[in-house]
């Protein structure tokens, strides 16, 4: 006992005084460091106010377990986080907000060519019909009753034009593209190139000679509409229909959690495709939730924990000098190397039994509180029942309108809707606020407690959340082949944004051929014969 006794505390003043010998060297290392870096590089600390999600964000306290009786016995602070930024940082968030003034410049300078060339579209038919009456009006032939016939038409035809050209073309930008789109810059310089083509012919045959044949005039300028007309028809046929009908079958997938989706589409560009399946990905994945990902994460570093090897008999050098001590230091780590690499293979020998408990256990806990949220949400709507009848025989000025009454009841729900939305890391996605929305929504439209539970028992799609999770993201196209180029067969690019990234991988759906065998009806027929012996 003496013998322990005189060993333990050895060990534990030698450990204590290393400790305090390496915590000494630690600071100072520290205090180093940070002297370095507060000359080297400056850094902003930004005050950003407190969110506004129901339970605040998870990420700060990790993977704490709570009990069930969260909330009786739990007072929550909150307050202003900081967050700290580099230079670096501001370097890419000013490269940022340039990149997007230079493409809102583009996006300007691309409308006003195309309105400059609608309107040179527009008005040449009508100079063509103009010019002759104000530079020779006394040499101009009088105009019959055909000639009039022209002028409805090519009235009608412009209108006609003009509709088309609104309804194809002047519509509200989807989305800004890192490079110009193929078709549609091909169909303006062919209507540019059209349309000088006639004013040179125009010029030269008719403006010089002051040609006299005013019916001949208005028949050219109803060839030049009618070629525009063709025009627009062909711009339907590249920018419409070509992309209708299925080429590619193209596979999505979310980088973090490995969602997957599947994609069939036609003849288009790398960007245009990429397009596509932003579109696609806004309305069909469920949004992307990255406290989810901290489990996983967190599970890891508990295995990969170090483990900690107390030795109370050991001896330990004075100095490292060499000699039979320094030799017996060197076998004792070795002793203990070999020990921990042992208890880490027992560890990870079990480790998929911890898991099977722990997603058991995390299971029983979400199906307890969304009984509990079911029984009170299903209360506080039989609460709203028993309000609307006592409403019915108050005075119409007394009436409550379904804002006030959903947050009249909101408290009843509350802390059940809070522990459910914190066991299934969904807090970051609805907000107090937005809650109260819906339930005033589900309210108005006398709608059952099971469709106000839908949009927090299963997780939805990015649209249906709030615009702060989708509005104005910033994706950025990587591909190897040019952005402009078609969809092949075997086509990888990718999308991606600050938090995740989208794989697509594209296959081309194969040939299909199909071949008809004939049957002859006859086959089908048979004879039944009865047998006397038989019950039949």
């Amino acid at each position: 006992m003496d013998t322990e006794s005189t060993y333990s505390g050895y060990s534990y003043y030698s450990g204590r005084s290393r400790g305090s010998h390496r915590h000494g060297e630690r600071s100072r290392d520290r205090h180093k460091t940070r002297s370095k870096d507060t000359r080297s590089e400056k850094s902003v600390t930004i005050n950003t106010p407190p969110a506004e999600p129901l339970l605040g964000d998870s990420a700060v306290r990790g993977e704490q377990v709570q009990d069930d009786n969260w909330g009786e016995t739990t007072t929550a602070v909150t307050g202003t986080s900081e967050h700290s930024l580099s230079q670096e940082d501001i370097v890419r968030i000013t490269k940022d907000l340039e990149d997007s003034v230079g493409l809102d410049c583009r996006r300007y300078f691309t409308l006003t060519l195309a309105v400059i060339l609608g309107l040179l579209v527009f008005l040449t038919p009508l100079a063509f019909l103009v010019l002759p009456h104000l530079l020779w009006p006394e040499k101009l032939q009088s105009c019959g009753t055909a000639c009039e016939g022209l002028f409805i038409s090519v009235a009608f035809k412009l209108l006609i034009l003009l509709l088309a050209v609104w309804a194809l073309f002047f519509r509200p930008p989807r989305a800004g593209l890192p490079r110009v789109f193929v078709f549609r810059a091909l169909l303006a310089v062919l209507v540019l190139l059209f349309v000088v083509s006639y004013w040179l012919f125009y010029g030269v045959r008719i403006l010089d000679s002051q040609d006299e044949n005013y019916q001949g005039i208005v028949q050219y300028a109803v060839s030049l509409v009618d070629a525009l007309l063709f025009i627009h028809y062909l711009a339907i046929v590249l920018l419409e229909l070509r992309q209708l009908q299925p080429y590619f079958s193209v596979c999505v997938t979310r980088s973090t959690d490995g969602e997957i989706r599947h994609y069939n589409l036609g003849q288009l560009s790398i960007q245009r495709a990429a397009l596509a399946v932003l579109e696609h990905y806004y309305c069909d994945f469920p949004v992307h939730n990255p406290a989810l990902l901290s489990a996983s994460k967190s599970r890891a570093a508990k295995h990969l924990a170090g483990l900690k090897v107390y030795n109370v008999d050991g001896e330990f050098p004075a100095a490292p000098a060499e000699g039979p001590g320094n030799n017996a230091a060197a076998g004792l780590a070795h002793s203990q190397s070999r020990a921990m690499i042992a208890a880490a293979a027992r560890r990870r020998d079990t480790s998929h039994n911890d898991l099977y408990y722990e997603e058991a256990e995390h299971e029983r806990r979400v199906r307890k509180r969304k009984a509990r949220l079911v029984v009170a949400v299903e209360e506080a709507f039989t609460h709203i029942k028993r309000m609307q009848e006592e409403e019915q025989k108050k005075a119409p000025g007394d009436v409550m309108d379904p804002r006030e009454a959903a947050q009249a009841i909101f408290p009843s729900m509350a802390r059940a809707l809070q522990k459910y939305l914190r066991t299934t890391k969904q807090q970051h996605c609805h907000s107090m606020e937005s809650i109260q929305q819906h339930l005033a929504f589900c309210i108005t439209n006398n709608m059952t407690p099971k469709a106000f539970l839908e949009s927090y028992l299963t997780p939805g799609p990015t649209l249906q959340y709030s615009r702060d999770h989708w509005l104005a993201r910033q994706w950025t196209l990587i591909s190897e082949a040019s952005v402009t180029s078609g969809l092949k067969d075997g086509t990888i690019f990718l999308l991606k944004c600050v938090d995740f990234s989208l794989v697509v991988t594209t296959k081309k759906i194969p040939y299909i051929q199909m071949s008809e065998e004939y049957i002859d009806p006859k086959s089908h027929k048979f004879v039944l014969r009865l047998q006397s012996e038989t019950s039949v």
